[in-house]
């Protein structure tokens, strides 16, 4: 007979003393005379909701991990995809650390979502600030101004190449380059980039720390 969850409804195998998507106690009693519960040896922890976080610790931890990742992921910008990989092993580590150093009986993965989504948010806004600030220095201190314009420019013209190669009308793409060559259009493009570079960041924070915690679930569930 297959078994439910009273609260979500999802799948509980018969040995989950907890369901494995909202961490809702899995009591069952016995029916007989007696009231004695029918699975007394299970609990020998104290029994708590694996879907809640100790925020103040859990806030130590992602402020740990996630400006140094975010500042990596800045200085990685020409290679994204390693970055991204960096932030998504970096909300896995939160949830490591958390249930290491908390000592939860396990932890749900929708609680290890929002571990990787306040991972990903600091780190995120830590790439955003690392880059805003290495451009400044580079034009500022530096006088690196034209060679960044030339190579801004040098990428809007190679993506209206592209855009014409798949068939876009030649107006549309004369005004969008015509746009973005202004510097308003360049300053917007370089924003642009750099919020989808955060949100990119937050979308495999969330992924590695709800990874993270389906496996901790696995390992650490409460055995009959």
């Amino acid at each position: 007979m297959e078994i439910t969850c009273s609260r979500c409804h999802q799948t509980v195998q018969p040995d989950d003393c907890f369901c494995p998507f909202c961490g809702l106690p899995q009591l069952v009693y016995s029916g007989e005379s007696s009231g004695e519960q029918a699975q007394p040896d299970k609990w020998n922890e104290v029994v708590r909701d694996a879907g809640s976080i100790d925020w103040k610790p859990a806030l130590r931890y992602a402020l740990l991990l996630a400006i140094p990742a975010g500042v990596i992921a800045a200085l990685l910008s020409s290679l994204v995809v390693l970055g991204l990989l960096i932030m998504g092993v970096t909300g896995a580590l939160v949830v490591v650390l958390y249930m290491r150093n908390r000592h939860p009986s396990w932890i749900t993965i929708g609680a290890g979502a929002r571990l990787g989504l306040v991972t990903g948010l600091l780190g995120g806004w830590s790439t955003f600030a690392a880059s805003g600030f290495a451009l400044y220095a580079a034009r500022s201190w530096f006088h690196q101004g034209p060679m960044l314009d030339d190579l801004l420019r040098k990428q809007i013209l190679e993506s209206a190449q592209q855009m014409l190669s798949l068939g876009i009308d030649p107006q549309k793409v004369a005004l969008a380059q015509a746009v973005f060559l202004t510097p308003e259009g360049r300053a917007g493009g370089v924003v642009s980039n750099a919020c989808f570079l955060a949100l990119a960041l937050l979308v495999f924070a969330i992924a590695g720390a709800a990874l993270s915690a389906r496996i901790l679930a696995r390992t650490r569930r409460p055995q009959s």
